[in-house]
């Protein structure tokens, strides 16, 4: 088992930026493939983006490609989103998780955190 915990959301004006992290326990944390997805109020659960063991290969939702960026430190047992020219639609609260494949379909993460809520204003 790994245990997620999220940190860094809060409020910020369109435009500005956000580091989200996600630290982990348990399981050896370089053992899994790691991602972040959202929930906006009234909406499903959407895939952000996914990184690999490594950390050398990393996938985007159209959404978010150009301004976010995912990356880990497996030292630290952390992963983390920089968010950059947030937009109101980027309003959500934001998970982290931990799965055993490479993958955008929400299924595939067997462990969550408990999510940390961003809010972008206009």
């Amino acid at each position: 088992q790994v245990q997620l915990v999220e940190s860094g959301g809060g409020k910020v004006q369109a435009g500005g930026s956000l580091r989200l992290s996600c630290a982990a326990s348990g399981r050896i944390f370089s053992s899994y493939v790691m991602g972040w997805f959202r929930q906006a109020a009234g909406k499903e659960r959407e895939f952000v983006a996914t990184i690999n063991r490594s950390g050398g290969r990393t996938y985007y939702a159209d959404s978010v490609k150009g301004r976010f960026t995912i990356s880990r430190d497996n030292a630290k047992n952390t992963v983390y989103l920089q968010m950059n020219s947030l937009k109101p639609e980027d309003t959500a609260v934001y998970y982290c998780a931990a799965g055993s494949d490479y993958s955008v379909i929400i299924n595939s993460y067997d462990y969550w955190g408990q999510g940390t809520q961003v809010t972008v204003s206009s």
